[in-house]
């Protein structure tokens, strides 16, 4: 899937513990770009590969050294894939598969893992929780989502400089097409006055009074964050299909935010101004807490296979590392509740989540 600024420290925590146990690991092969890399062939031998500098080089490196890839396995474990992706394992002699990634790729690793029971093979499966979104259910954190809070909130706190400046309506969009995790946390640490989730499907009028109010308050800006995959209540109560008819026949926007915008300067004669940080949410210097997160990960991850403990996700709980079934973890979002107490205290302090 998408990289995460810190994925780097999680391959690095898998490999420095396969070395701690070099009787029980021959080496550590890389899968470039993921398993669509290596289906065709492309992956590399980490342990000759990475000298000692190399390692401490890649546990601070942002980015991700081995690439990505977004590829759905097949639903029906009788599909001949499995058998040529199993046939490639075993031709190398893999003993333990650890795969880095998001909902997507715990899928992966549970289809692996159970097709593994299936013809009794040998190999074994361990997940590992990274993406920016932190959607993913079983661990309280995945690393990257710090990370990419950091950058989003960096982006509204200089938003704020040029609207304090000017009167002015700014929308922040940020990443989160299913969950808004990264705009919660990201809206309420840079003072945004209206934060509109996926979750929470917005009144646009709501949205405006909200504007309305400030500025009668003597308020000259209002500052948004806006989730990617934020939805009006019009269109949550839509059917796919309708949805669809509606966007084929409709105006066509950039993004939700610049429709957002449009309809806010419509209804309030606002002048609207939208920023999107994009990618940039996934990349570049990591934070602190995702690089000790990210190792401690990679590390536990490693430990579960020395320990035979397979068919498993590492995963965060009360700040301490434990493991979940991958059978649990597969298919399921973490989605932020409408009635969390984050929200709650939220409206206690006046922003708007354009609900009410």
């Amino acid at each position: 899937g998408g990289p995460t600024a810190v994925i780097n420290g999680s391959l690095y925590g898998v490999i420095c513990e396969g070395a701690r146990h070099s009787d029980a690991v021959g080496c550590v092969y890389g899968m470039i770009n993921g398993i669509e890399g290596f289906l065709a062939d492309s992956y590399m031998n980490l342990s000759e590969t990475l000298s000692d500098d190399d390692l401490e080089l890649l546990r601070l490196t942002p980015a991700a050294y081995l690439g990505s890839c977004r590829f759905k396995l097949p639903e029906n474990l009788s599909d001949s894939f499995y058998r040529v992706l199993f046939e490639k394992l075993e031709r190398l002699d893999i003993g333990y598969f650890f795969y880095i990634g998001g909902n997507d790729s715990m899928d992966t690793v549970s289809k692996l893992s159970r097709y593994a029971a299936q013809i009794k093979s040998p190999i074994r499966f361990i997940g590992i929780p990274k993406t920016i979104d932190n959607d993913l259910w079983g661990t309280d954190m995945t690393f990257g989502f710090q990370s990419a809070v950091d950058i989003a909130t960096d982006t509204i706190d200089r938003i704020h400089t040029t609207a304090t400046s000017h009167s002015r309506v700014f929308i922040i969009e940020v990443m989160g097409h299913k969950v808004g995790h990264v705009t919660l946390h990201a809206g309420i640490a840079g003072g945004a006055d209206i934060i509109l989730l996926p979750e929470v499907p917005y009144d646009i009028q709501v949205v405006c009074d909200a504007i309305t109010k400030r500025t009668k308050a003597g308020k000259r800006f209002s500052i948004l964050a806006v989730a990617e995959g934020a939805i009006s209540k019009e269109d949550a109560a839509m059917s796919k299909k309708e949805l669809k008819e509606k966007k084929k026949n409709g105006v066509v926007y950039p993004s939700v935010a610049y429709e957002i915008g449009a309809k806010i300067q419509e209804v309030t004669g606002s002048e609207v101004r939208v920023t999107v940080p994009g990618h940039m949410q996934r990349g570049g210097e990591p934070c602190p807490y995702d690089r000790v997160l990210a190792t401690r990960l990679g590390a536990a991850a490693a430990e579960l296979i020395i320990n035979e403990e397979y068919g498993y996700m590492a995963a965060l709980k009360n700040n301490e590392i434990t493991k979940v079934p991958l059978s649990e973890v597969a298919g399921k979002l973490k989605t932020v509740d409408p009635n969390c107490s984050m929200i709650k205290e939220a409206k206690r302090i006046g922003i708007s989540f354009g609900d009410q």
